[in-house]
């Protein structure tokens, strides 16, 4: 392999390829060469970073089915340049970096999933005590493990869950925040893991707590994925916990994606606490212990989340999309005295300053609990705390691509200025004054009544475009709108745009 053909494992701060082989259109990429070759090359540089002569790295996976292929490589990697391995097996994501918090005896980890996406495909996160790695810290593993060049060593690999004490510490946040042994006694609450690794949430942490978990679904682990897919933006996914939240006459309902780093709700309606619902809920929790904080989201968030979070006595910050933008801009609020507790996205990825900054997924939903428990006392609902949330009449999303083997970041972005052109000189469309990313754009209420966010896709030949209006038609009038100047450029293709209309 070139260093460009490794360099193409890199996934923003993660490692992802093809791990089960796809046939022509799509062959391993993440061999066991390959992985050996990472896993040494994270070795020597976890070596320089912390001064460790012989670093001990945990190494745990979620549910997929080459899951115990890549530890193996990954154990053998990493001892073979004189590193130690513990091998955690099933793990959260979240939990992977709190073992290194917690006296586990680990110098840094690895976890290995490939979040929602497909069966095939997996990959690589990595640790340190301060947190997940850049991507940056990436590209120069990928550049080691493209050099080839490691010392050799000779190191030892033991085996050693840590998932159970990680919930451990969930259930003591809960019983102290609420005073209770059992606080959720006499509720009912339901986990859908879609067979990824979250089914641990139901025995681990909602049973010692009283709960009643009847109802839950898929919690054992299955790579194949065999329901559906674990993933709270999935369509498919929500309807399953909707549905059984209904059937079970459930408090509430949850979902984790595949490695339990992001998480949506469910209320007893049946009805989705998801994307700005639930930035909404833990943003209004936050908000009661504190005013004046600083909200940091996503750039796909809603006029109305802007407003609600404003009601309730904090300052929305809308920023860009992507996990690790939302969640060091947050921090470098912080670090100006700006007070932000919160960095969240609509996909459900959520990081709470009093947790690290961790997204984490059960972290969140443990959060929500204790809300839905001192609710309980009060003689109160859940969602009251979200009654006021105005909702859009119409949102949607779309996708253009760009022709084949164009420049699609030039040519994107060049799209971009000219719209921010276009609402610059109309009497009815206005630059947000509030964006950082792309161009989004208020349309006048004879224009549609409502906003669209035209963006780049971070690491895609992909144009996003989100739209939400206050009325109904509204929609199509704004998208309508863009369509009239999106269409004219011959190396975007708008024809999922055209099929909207």
């Amino acid at each position: 392999m070139t260093e460009k053909e490794w360099l193409q494992l890199k996934n923003g701060t993660d490692v992802r390829g093809t791990a089960i082989d796809g046939g022509a259109e799509d062959p391993v990429t993440l061999t066991d060469e390959a992985v050996l070759a990472i896993a040494r090359a994270f070795c020597v540089w976890v070596k320089a970073k912390t001064g460790i002569e012989r670093p001990v790295i945990a190494v745990g996976h979620d549910s997929r089915l080459s899951a115990n292929r890549i530890s193996q490589k990954v154990a053998e990697g990493v001892t073979s340049c004189g590193g130690d391995v513990i091998l955690t097996g099933l793990s959260s994501t979240p939990s992977m970096f709190m073992l290194l918090q917690d006296g586990f005896g680990a110098d840094a980890s690895v976890m290995i999933t490939a979040s929602h996406l497909p069966y095939r495909k997996n990959g690589l996160k990595f640790f340190t005590k301060e947190g997940g790695l850049e991507g940056g810290d990436v590209t120069e593993i990928l550049k080691r493990a493209a050099a080839g060049d490691f010392p050799a060593g000779k190191g030892s690999v033991t085996e050693k869950s840590y998932l159970q004490r990680y919930s451990q510490d969930l259930v003591e946040k809960v019983r102290k925040a609420c005073g209770e042994e059992q606080p959720l006694k006499g509720k009912r609450i339901l986990v859908d893991a879609g067979n990824g690794a979250g089914g641990f949430y139901v025995d681990y942490v909602l049973k010692p707590l009283g709960a009643d978990t009847q109802g839950s679904q898929f919690l054992q682990p299955d790579g194949n994925f065999p329901n559906h897919i674990p993933n709270p933006e999935n369509a498919e996914a929500m309807k399953s916990v909707c549905d059984a939240v209904k059937k079970h006459k459930a408090d509430l309902g949850i979902i984790f994606d595949t490695d339990v780093d992001r998480a949506g709700a469910v209320g007893p309606d049946g009805r989705e606490i998801n994307r700005n619902a639930l930035i909404a809920l833990i943003s209004a929790i936050l908000l009661e212990e504190k005013k004046g904080a600083y909200i940091v989201t996503d750039s796909v968030t809603s006029d109305g989340l802007a407003s609600f979070i404003k009601a309730h006595g904090g300052v929305h910050y809308r920023f860009k999309r992507g996990y690790k933008n939302v969640i060091n801009e947050s921090k470098r609020l912080n670090g100006e005295g700006k007070d932000s507790p919160l960095a969240i996205e609509t996909s459900g990825h959520a990081a709470l300053r009093e947790n690290y900054f961790l997204d984490d997924g059960a972290y969140l939903v443990t959060r929500i609990l204790i809300s839905l428990a001192k609710c309980a006392k009060q003689g109160k609902n859940l969602l009251d705390l979200i009654s006021d949330l105005p909702e859009p009449a119409e949102a949607a999303e779309v996708r253009l691509t760009f022709a084949p083997d164009c420049d699609f970041k030039t040519l994107g972005g060049k799209v971009i200025e000219d719209l921010k052109k276009v609402a610059k000189r109309s009497s009815c469309l206005s630059l947000a004054p509030d964006n950082h990313e792309g161009v989004r754009i208020n349309f006048s209420e004879e224009q549609g009544d409502g906003w669209a966010l035209v963006r780049m896709s971070l690491h895609e030949p992909i144009m996003p475009i989100n739209a939400e209006s206050n009325r109904a038609g509204g929609n199509k009038r704004i998208l309508n709108t863009l369509y009239g100047y999106l269409k004219e450029y011959s190396f975007l293709n708008t024809d999922n745009l055209k099929k909207l209309l």
